[in-house]
């Protein structure tokens, strides 16, 4: 019998993050939350498909070329489930996020993009029958009444910011399923190889977008380099990143990274673009900051795990 599509499993160290897991931790939330900067300024000259376009075309090509072309070859039963991870977790939540930012603050993006780990939490839950452990539940739940911080002073304004900010949820649930998904993956393929994989697969399924927003572009040196730097490090050295650290710590504790990435990006956002943060958000992302330290710590089960 086939396996079912979408699976997961517990990372190989339960225990309190190591050096590694925090030193992974704590790159990607730079990086990441740099991107959403560097996203506004692409978006300055650039239409959203042709940022999606130039950040996966050179995230793909900066891995092939740290895999130097190896080729990987996947066991039967795998294929389906890279598709789907290349789909939801990079060519549709990639093209969502820049039209978003059209419509809200790149601090917002970054603090709304932390309602990953509550999702990537319910499902693990759902896949491992199990709950997650006691300190991580309690640190999905602080982080969760951050973002209901967070999104307070959104409530009742106009419908674009509404829209910009549902294109950020879906994009964030895409990226619950597909982090939940990359434990096994990575566990058996490796973090490069994999995530080289994925990029090369998901590439043609933001071409025709892409194609659309050239047409629709103007140059500015800015916002190419800043395109590339989110290509570069964001799609390219931070894929690998995440994959290493979702195989070490699983999906879970993994996702709790996203709860950082609102403090970088509010900092860069009121620093470089003059974005004007409530107090709400600043409580909100205190509110994050002390989740995301709860679940680093050991896994505790809560409950009776299947075997």
């Amino acid at each position: 019998m086939t396996s079912k599509l979408v699976k997961t499993s517990h990372g190989t160290n339960r225990e309190a993050f190591s050096a590694r897991d925090w030193a992974l931790f704590i790159s990607l939330a730079l990086i990441w939350g740099a991107s959403f900067l560097f996203m506004a300024i692409g978006l300055d000259s650039f239409h959203p498909g042709l940022v999606t376009l130039i950040r996966v075309t050179l995230g793909a090509g900066f891995l092939f070329l740290a895999s130097r072309g190896k080729s990987l070859r996947l066991e039967p039963g795998d294929g389906p489930r890279v598709v789907l991870v290349a789909a939801i977790w990079v060519a549709i939540p990639f093209t969502l996020f820049p039209i978003a930012q059209q419509w809200i603050d790149s601090a917002v993006a970054g603090m709304l993009n932390g309602a990953t780990p509550i999702f990537t939490a319910l499902l693990a839950t759902l896949l491992l029958k199990a709950l997650p452990g006691r300190l991580q539940m309690i640190g999905t739940v602080v982080g969760f009444v951050g973002i209901l911080a967070i999104a307070l002073p959104s409530a009742g304004t106009g419908s674009t910011e509404a829209i910009g900010v549902i294109l950020i949820v879906l994009s964030t649930i895409g990226y619950a399923v597909s982090l939940n998904m990359v434990p096994p993956l990575q566990q058996k393929y490796g973090s490069l190889a994999l995530m080289t994989r994925i990029e090369l697969v998901a590439l043609p399924l933001v071409i025709p977008y892409g194609i659309v927003g050239l047409t629709q572009s103007s140059f500015a040196w800015d916002s190419l380099l800043a395109s590339a730097a989110v290509g570069i490090l964001g799609t390219g050295l931070a894929f690998v990143l995440l994959g290493n650290l979702a195989g070490s710590v699983g999906a879970t504790r993994a996702s709790m990274l996203t709860y950082l990435i609102p403090v970088v990006a509010l900092a860069l956002g009121v620093i470089f673009r003059n974005e004007v943060i409530s107090v709400w958000a600043v409580i909100g992302t205190a509110l994050v900051v002390a989740g995301a330290m709860l679940a680093s710590r050991r896994e505790i089960p809560s409950g009776r795990e299947s075997t």
